[in-house]
């Protein structure tokens, strides 16, 4: 058995974060299948969407969980069953390969749902009046004044 030293020597990190960037390399660079370069676990459609190749799973929907849900690697493929682990963890090291890049990615992605909300508010569609309408109708009916 040919052991990779520089793989095992890197484990020897303290802090979680690079600990994880280790393990999730030393599964993806240890498949019996050989190796994939990270990129190709990705399908990039344009600037501001790229999928997992397969897919129509963005990455900022895994990089959100994992963030900003402090969700697992685990916990996440079971939320996105169609997902394996090892897409899971390949999105998260091609973040915590390049932070800033991807960071910025995800900001731009929350910032456009922030600004969608919005527009969505101050310009509702005619089927979202007609529901609240719908739902005024009923609670005055149900809880007279």
């Amino acid at each position: 058995m040919i052991v990779n030293t520089s793989i095992y020597l890197r484990l020897d990190y303290l802090f979680l974060e690079e600990f994880l960037l280790t393990e999730v390399e030393y599964i993806l660079l240890n498949k019996r299948s050989c190796c994939m370069q990270l990129e190709e676990y990705f399908n990039v459609l344009a600037p501001d969407d790229i999928r997992l190749k397969g897919t129509r799973i963005g990455i900022e929907s895994i990089l959100y969980e994992y963030i900003y849900r402090a969700r697992t690697a685990e916990e996440i493929a079971k939320i996105y069953p169609s997902l394996s682990l090892e897409q899971v963890y390949a999105t998260i090291l091609y973040y915590l390969h390049d932070r800033e890049a991807v960071g910025q990615y995800l900001t731009d992605w929350i910032e456009f749902g922030e600004r969608m909300r919005a527009e969505q508010r101050e310009n509702p569609s005619p089927a979202r009046l007609r529901f609240k309408q719908l739902k005024a109708h009923q609670t005055s009916k149900v809880c007279p004044a």
